[in-house]
């Protein structure tokens, strides 16, 4: 397969970063910031990584992620596949942990 980064960032932040696949998460899955326990954690956190993985859909994107990625990487073009997903701040909707580990990739630093 394919080298495959994944990156995610905060769309209050700056403009996306160039990527294959760019995911908004910002308006159909829950944020960890709004609330107090969470806001200070980032999505290495266990209880940041339930709450948004508990939202419903969430599940179906992962897989639905991991094909398109896997569409990418049967074409022609060589070379390295980008999923970017972005939410406000880019800190808690971690999405892209785990379709990492789905999609069998190492996940790089977050870039917000």
């Amino acid at each position: 397969m394919a080298a495959v980064e994944i990156v995610s960032f905060g769309y209050l932040h700056d403009e996306p970063p160039t990527a294959h696949l760019t995911i908004d998460l910002r308006h159909h899955f829950r944020d960890p910031h709004v609330s107090p326990k969470l806001r200070c954690m980032t999505a290495d956190d266990e209880p940041v990584r339930a709450a948004v993985l508990g939202t419903p859909g969430v599940a179906s994107l992962v897989v639905a992620t991991v094909a398109a990625v896997e569409a990418f990487a049967s074409g022609p073009s060589v070379g390295t596949i980008t999923v970017a997903d972005g939410c406000a701040g880019g800190r808690h909707r971690g999405v892209d942990r785990t379709t990492a580990r789905h999609a069998g990739c190492e996940r790089i630093p977050r870039m917000a």
